[in-house]
């Protein structure tokens, strides 16, 4: 592993990521659990202390696609630049589809994928996460990037949890399209054994096959496998290596593992993958990687890593969700594509107000309670729960983000939701400077005086530009312990490659 290394998070669209930083053949796995053009509106929730969901939630993504001038540019693009074979099947898609949301899904899907075959090295494999609702169109397009030959394996996904319906059989599984990018890839399924387990009909103890003992007294059973009938042997205190169907469970709503990010998936899967396709060292690419499980398992297995999301509130998950797993243990690694400057921050705020509002409130640790679906929650942006006495009462400070031009009117209004929320501490966050008569009126608020801090006061009503945010000025408030904002993930060490997988 390279000493030198720094572990990446990429803010911003993965097609672009991807051709401007990613060089080619660097890759030694990925994994990618893009949207399934469900057209669904997923939600993040955030925890309260007590471990209920709280009612505060936020818009994480939209995951349906729409035939627009984006999608056109990627269908007309792959048709005069990509490969013969994948022009030739998106364009008789497009025939049978027309111009839809699901063509639009499997256009932007494709010309990404062509980036993800031109990273990966000739020895790496891809692991497409999926669902039914475009499983069949996704695999074709697979076998156009990456060549039906390098196709390794449909793995399915079994899990206990879902819905159930009266008009179809219930859904309980997902599909993981395994490619390789040539036939020397690297696999090694003796990584990820699991014990055998005795037949779910016998009355014996037997399991589903012919047992015995070997030369060397240890037990063993055999079982005539698929297609050429080879007989296979399985030591019974060795396991055996999975087959293409994994019973795992999805995470349960109580479970300490769950984030409240709405496609989050088991660190056992994910565990499974990167064990069994990569080693030490490797690197671990995730271009939809939401909350982080893939980045997460990574650095847990002393893998080198890459996530890349377009919403600045799943990096800011992900950033937290590392710091709380690995504490110290955890490696160094660098965000790119957020502001780091105030000319950046302003470039943001031009191109998308929201997520700059989500990016400002990520650097004073708020949640956020309002999106472009919602829109402003009554004068709330941002929130912000702290507690600073024994008896563990959460005390509340509401944040607003403008991006705009500022007024001490703004001032006059938030003092009121200040007040109408019984909060604590209110906070301005402004792109703009403030001017005079909004440091006035913000200090006509009076002052917050914690009755275990003697001695301390802080402003109600605290101002703090951009500019200040990036040179390090925070919020004033006493606090007992960390903020009880986000749930925070379960501590965890890193495994030596030799630990087995529970």
């Amino acid at each position: 592993m390279a000493t030198d290394w720094k572990n990446k998070l990429y803010f911003g669209d993965n097609l672009e990521i991807m051709r401007e930083h990613i060089p080619a053949e660097s890759i030694d796995l990925i994994y990618l659990d893009p949207p399934f053009n469900s057209k669904a509106t997923y939600n993040v929730l955030f925890a309260e202390k007590n471990g209920t969901e709280s009612r505060a939630q936020i818009t994480a993504f939209e995951d349906t696609w729409h035939w627009g001038l984006e999608a056109e540019q990627a269908y007309r693009e792959i048709a005069e630049k990509g490969p013969q074979r994948l022009a030739s099947l998106i364009g008789a898609l497009r025939q049978f589809l027309g111009s839809n949301d699901m063509m639009a899904y499997l256009v932007m899907m494709a010309i990404r994928l062509v980036e993800m075959q031109r990273v990966l090295k000739d020895t790496g494999s891809i692991y497409l996460h999926c669902d039914p609702t475009a499983s069949h169109y996704l695999k074709i397009v697979m076998d156009a990037v990456f060549g039906q030959r390098n196709f390794r394996n449909e793995i399915i996904w079994a899990y206990s949890q879902g819905g159930k319906s009266k008009k179809r059989w219930a859904r309980k599984h997902d599909e993981i399209l395994f490619y390789s990018k040539t036939n020397n890839f690297y696999f090694d399924g003796s990584k990820v054994k699991i014990p055998l387990t005795p037949h779910k009909r016998s009355t014996t103890g037997s399991y589903g096959g012919r047992m015995g003992v070997d030369e060397k007294g240890r037990r063993y059973v055999e079982k005539w496998g698929t297609g050429k009938k080879k007989l296979y042997r399985y030591y019974l205190d060795e396991g055996k290596i999975p087959e293409d169907v994994w019973e795992i469970q999805s995470i349960q709503a109580g479970a300490k593992e769950r984030l409240g990010y709405p496609t989050q998936k088991p660190e056992a899967l994910l565990e499974r993958i990167i064990k069994a396709s990569s080693n030490e060292g490797d690197l671990v690419m995730d271009p939809f990687c939401g909350c982080g499980t893939t980045v997460a398992v990574a650095e847990r297995l002393n893998r080198r890593w890459v996530g890349i999301d377009i919403t600045h509130l799943a990096i800011s998950l992900m950033q937290r969700r590392l710091e709380d797993t690995f504490g110290t243990e955890l490696s160094p690694f660098e965000i790119i594509g957020v502001p780091k400057d105030l000319q950046s921050a302003e470039a943001l705020a031009e191109r998308n107000r929201y997520q700059f509002q989500w990016w400002a409130l990520s650097k004073v640790g708020a949640w956020p309670v309002s999106d472009k679906k919602k829109g402003a929650d009554r004068g709330i942006d941002g929130i912000i729960n702290f507690i600073d006495t024994p008896d563990d009462k959460i005390k509340k400070i509401i944040v607003q983000v403008k991006s705009g031009g500022v007024t001490s009117g703004q001032i006059r209004d938030l003092k009121g939701v200040l007040e109408r929320e019984k909060a604590t501490i209110g906070a301005f966050l402004t792109l703009k400077e403030s001017t005079a008569p909004m440091r006035e009126e913000a200090v006509t608020a009076g002052f917050y005086e914690p009755e275990f801090f003697p001695g301390k006061r802080f402003q109600k009503l605290q101002i703090i530009t951009i500019e200040e945010l990036l040179n390090g000025k925070q919020l004033e408030y006493s606090r007992m312990g960390p903020e009880v904002t986000f749930k925070k993930a379960e501590r965890k060490r890193k495994k030596p490659e030799q630990m087995k997988l529970e």
